[in-house]
């Protein structure tokens, strides 16, 4: 069995909670991030995929979940946020902090 499969059976059956996390996609452009605002289930640990579709790197940053990430141009971060109460959680690009958005859980 390769390395791949029986890495992804152990985290499936060692950690099931891991495999079955909702992952959540943004991306940050130009003119703000895509979607602006995102809803997410309360209670839950998330995935975010950022993805830098600009040619500068972009910083994604949250104050409220504690979290910042720099992502280079065409690149995808990923952050784990979570388990949220439920709320609104702002974040921005720290290189651009006029653009902005929100996880919302509920």
């Amino acid at each position: 069995m390769t390395r791949a499969i029986l890495t992804a059976l152990l985290i499936g059956v060692a950690f099931p909670a891991l495999a079955d996390q909702p992952k959540v996609s943004i991306a940050i452009r130009d003119d703000g991030f895509a979607p602006a605002e995102v809803q997410v289930p309360a209670g839950t640990k998330i995935e975010l995929a950022i993805k830098n579709e600009q040619k500068i790197a972009a910083e994604f940053e949250s104050h409220a979940l504690r979290r910042e990430k720099v992502i280079p141009p065409g690149a995808t971060g990923t952050v784990y946020v979570g388990p949220l109460q439920p709320g609104r959680y702002e974040f921005f690009d720290d290189f651009r902090p006029n653009n902005r958005g929100f996880l919302v859980a509920k």
